[in-house]
């Protein structure tokens, strides 16, 4: 792939901010960071100086969307009594479910790291599971506002593209 031609680079930009994209649903890579990457490549490489606007403000987007996506789901939890601990842990547990139970055993494994170690603090099921579903939907707030972000940063893309050209 000649990335000096400007159809392979914005091809090769816009299948780096897809699989980015999916990296947020399914977090295998760091799918913002790809968006913002794949961006920051594509101004790189274009050879209009107007690309570096669009890049900058692609890492703009991707700098709200980072303080946002802890901040915001981080205030509800610590609000609820779930701590950042209970988290790491889930975490944990998650990916040991992921090992020992193929494709669900991640989520399987972090609500049940959540669900115990919240039971193991307050000793009552019930508070437990009223925990376990705050973190849960703070967990999906805060990949609903990454994916957010990383929307904003392909829009922004797209929109340098259609301004400036591929080139």
């Amino acid at each position: 792939m000649n990335l000096s031609d400007p159809v392979s680079l914005t091809v090769l930009t816009a299948v780096l901010m897809l699989v980015g994209l999916v990296g947020i649903v399914v977090p295998v890579v760091p799918g913002l960071l790809l968006t913002v990457g794949a961006t920051l490549l594509w101004a790189w490489l274009h050879p209009a100086p107007e690309a570096w606007v669009v890049f900058w403000v692609a890492a703009a987007l991707y700098v709200a969307g980072i303080v946002t996506q802890y901040l915001l789901p981080g205030r509800t939890m610590r609000r609820h009594g779930v701590s950042t601990s209970t988290l790491l842990i889930a975490v944990a547990v998650g990916i040991v479910g992921f090992f020992v139970l193929p494709v669900v055993g991640a989520i399987v494994g972090f609500v049940l790291g959540i669900f115990l170690v919240e039971f193991g603090r307050r000793h009552d099921k019930a508070a437990a599971w009223d925990a376990t579903t705050v973190a849960i939907r703070a967990v999906l707030h805060s990949m609903g506002i990454e994916l957010l972000a990383g929307v904003a940063i392909i829009t922004t893309w797209i929109v340098g593209l259609i301004v400036i050209g591929t080139g």
